[in-house]
């Protein structure tokens, strides 16, 4: 058997057989893993109301600290949502009654977002499904293949600069 990528890698062994185009292989299976799980985590986060920009603003304010309150900046550095979209993922939840903002009392240009009671409860509903989800894709590998996975895959991001 085999995937899509080795098909391509067969293609370019033939087309260009003087080029190693092994790094195709890690590179293309990462690609096409993360576009596939990402479908999978959209549609599970769906079934919330919920996408995985909302829910990743909404976790990283629930994993910190009580009262569950960051900097939209923290935020950022917290979760996976980009500078350019956090003031309208905050928008939106604020809308939604999922988070509030507030200026600091410390320092009034600081704005810090807290999670509401019904942030928390739409977050702590949606984490188990989430989790049964991720748990579901990757069904195929052993608990020792993923540790092996997610050990190889930090190391290649901690040398690409993605550290906390």
């Amino acid at each position: 058997m085999g995937d899509h990528v080795d098909l391509v890698l067969e293609q370019w062994a033939a087309a260009r057989p003087e080029l190693d185009v092994a790094p195709m292989g890690v590179v293309g299976r990462l690609s096409r893993a993360s576009r596939r799980i990402g479908t999978e985590l959209e549609t599970a986060f769906a079934a919330h109301g919920l996408d995985r920009p909302s829910f990743d603003v909404l976790a990283s304010l629930r994993r910190s600290a009580p009262p569950h309150c960051l900097t939209p900046a923290e935020l950022m550095r917290a979760s996976m949502v980009t500078s350019g979209a956090i003031t309208q993922r905050l928008d939106r939840l604020e809308r939604r009654n999922l988070v509030t903002r507030k200026r600091s009392d410390a320092d009034g240009r600081s704005v810090r977002v807290t999670l509401t009671d019904e942030g928390r409860a739409l977050i702590d509903r949606t984490l188990p499904d989430h989790l049964a989800n991720e748990r579901r894709l990757l069904a195929a590998l052993t608990h020792d293949e993923q540790q092996q996975l997610a050990d190889t895959l930090r190391k290649l991001l901690e040398s690409l600069g993605d550290t906390p």
